[in-house]
């Protein structure tokens, strides 16, 4: 029946198309601010296929259609999407541009919506048909949303301050910041238009996308210093009023538009990562710098307030993680418990700290050959017992107003001892985990060049993994944030290139993952810190562990540990008791102390 349902959203949207005269359409997973994570109304894609992920892409032409995802969802897409209805593509292998370029008939009039669309992606897609006598055409209304009959509406949650006692600079001192950049560049404005950044500038949060704390809205920044913000009206109260003050002109979203056309004849500062194409359409009178956001690099340092906040969410967040890893130690191995009954236990530990405000996203709770799924999210559909004798990963995170956590445990479910090669796996994937811990590299150093660090020992054995190493995270913001990254270098990933500066904060995760089996990744939260060395000819950094819960000891094949090594564990589970010990009492101290003990 699922299948039938989408083959007739399939079948609707080409009637739609037909109806429009195009012979195809493109559909990302995208909002209007090229968010990650999107809210319900912006779910065109997985309304239409099936899939659930949190990236990818599909085209649709009149008798053929493909879907679009990287090496995080190879197994998930296959299990969501239907065949027969569409090709399985892999990117970068291969990208919805060079799919057109070599399946669209010439003359063919491609459809995308330029509200959904990066302007270097348009640019790349209509130089690729141009190629064999296609052409790419902006839709006026997406024709998705002209059949999706009970597509939800946006949001109206309202949007509220966020205190300078966790953000540690205010929005005045922000907005002169942004004014000085603006004059540095010869601008006379900033389009910001992703939803992060516009709540960093304006110490503002929402509840408009499921985990992440951002309201819908733009803003145009002024060199004088003034913001235009365009948000719903209904989303505005009297205390965000007096919060933003008099320099922050608040206006309905409605004029978004208007606003980019009046400022014809300025010189205008422009994201083409963050912005869509429609942003760079309605600024055609301007003169456009393109130019990142000027928030991206002052969000992702973390000043010393936003870094004590990360500190305190993380100690509060790894004794909620303690207790239930004590848990899950008994319950597990009894049988009964499954993927959603371990997620729901994880969430109410993390409730009972009484300051947790969302989950900083959907739990990813993988029970054998589901936790080969890097990115697998459990329904009641594909919940499956955490059978004795088996691999457990979960990966998770919570949102708290002084910062925003993500840790990945994984755990052998006894009673019998787990088998050499998953001890294997398990001990080379932590090898790269310490590996990356204990980096020590110029500042500015790329965090691709750092990518291969974590990868070493499994490419010793011949094995890998296909995700990145780290990503960025923000505080009581978007648990994915950029620039930084570590990663793979190839294939045109946005922020292996980005210098690694102090005060950003990274995630260490490591992972392999044998298909049809289980899977295994080991993630913390570092930051990155300026490093003394004695001696040293320039700045050098390394990273401070942010993160702490105990590993899994019974995963561990000491003899392939080298003596540092052991000795990192072994300080790293005695910090884990010190910090997390004063938080916890009778048997879940008692696990704990068990579970920190030196190896």
């Amino acid at each position: 029946m699922l299948m039938q349902t989408h083959e007739a959203r399939l079948d609707a949207l080409r009637a739609e198309l037909a109806r429009r005269g195009l012979d195809g359409f493109i559909v990302p997973i995208s909002d209007e601010h090229m968010s990650e994570y999107v809210g319900a109304y912006a779910q065109r894609l997985g309304w239409l296929t099936g899939f659930g992920g949190s990236a990818g892409s599909a085209v649709v032409l009149k008798d053929k259609a493909a879907i679009f995802v990287d090496g995080r969802y190879t197994l998930q897409v296959r299990e969501q999407v239907d065949s027969r209805l569409y090709e399985y593509q892999s990117v970068p292998q291969t990208s919805p541009a060079a799919w057109l370029g070599a399946n669209a008939a010439a003359g063919a009039r491609i459809g995308y919506d330029a509200w959904l669309h990066a302007k270097p992606w348009a640019e790349a897609a209509e130089a690729a048909l141009r190629s064999v006598g296609a052409s790419l055409v902006p839709v006026d209304g997406n024709p998705i949303d002209a059949v999706w009959q009970d597509q939800p509406a946006p949001s109206p949650a309202v949007a509220v301050p966020h205190e300078d006692r966790y953000t540690g600079q205010s929005v005045a001192e922000k907005r002169a910041a942004v004014a000085e950049w603006l004059a540095d560049k010869g601008a006379d404005a900033a389009v910001v238009t992703a939803l992060d950044s516009v709540a960093w500038l304006l110490n503002m949060r929402g509840a408009d996308v499921d985990h992440t704390p951002v309201a819908l809205s733009f803003v145009v920044a002024h060199a004088d210093g003034t913001v235009d913000l365009f948000i719903a009206p209904e989303k505005v109260t009297p205390a965000l009023t007096a919060h933003l003050g008099n320099a922050v002109r608040v206006q309905d979203r409605a004029g978004f538009v208007p606003a980019l056309q009046a400022l014809a004849g300025k010189t205008v500062a422009v994201d083409p990562e963050r912005a869509v194409a429609a942003v760079f359409h309605a600024l055609e009178g301007a003169k456009v710098l393109r130019l990142t956001d000027p928030t991206v690099l002052p969000k992702a340092q973390k000043n010393p307030v936003e870094q004590a906040g990360h500190r305190a969410a993380q100690a509060r967040d790894g004794a909620a993680v303690s207790r239930f890893l004590h848990w899950l130690s008994i319950a597990a191995p009894k049988g009964g418990e499954t993927e959603l009954s371990a997620a729901a236990q994880l969430l109410a530990e993390r409730e009972k700290t009484g300051l947790l405000r969302d989950l900083s996203f959907n739990t990813i709770s993988g029970a054998g050959p589901n936790g080969a799924s890097p990115h697998y999210s459990v329904t009641e559909q594909s919940n499956r017992a955490i059978e004795p004798n088996s691999v457990y990963l979960v990966d998770s995170g919570g949102q708290y107003l002084d910062g925003t956590t993500d840790i990945t445990r994984t755990v052998w479910v006894g009673p019998d001892a787990p088998p050499a090669e998953v001890k294997d796996r398990f001990t080379r994937v932590l090898k790269g985990h310490i590996a990356i811990d204990q980096a020590v590299f110029p500042v500015g150093t790329p965090g691709g060049a750092l990518d291969s660090f974590a990868r070493q020992f499994l490419w010793a054995a011949g094995l890998d993994y296909a995700h990145g190493t780290g990503h960025g995270v923000g505080s009581f913001l978007a648990v994915h944030e950029g620039p930084q990254r570590i990663a793979k270098a190839s294939g045109g990933q946005a922020g292996t290139g980005q210098g690694l500066l102090p005060g950003m904060i990274l995630s260490n995760e490591p992972g392999y993952y044998k298909a049809g089996d289980y899977g295994i990744r080991i993630e913390n939260l570092i930051l990155v810190e300026e490093r003394t060395i004695a001696g040293a000819e320039g700045t050098f950094c390394g990273f401070e562990t942010l993160t702490f819960a105990p590993i899994d000891r019974t995963l561990v094949e000491v003899d392939l540990l080298t003596p540092a090594e052991r000795g990192w564990w072994n300080n790293y589970h005695a910090r884990t008791e010190a910090l997390l010990a004063p938080q916890l009492d009778g048997a879940d101290l008692e696990w704990l102390r068990t579970a920190c003990a030196p190896l």
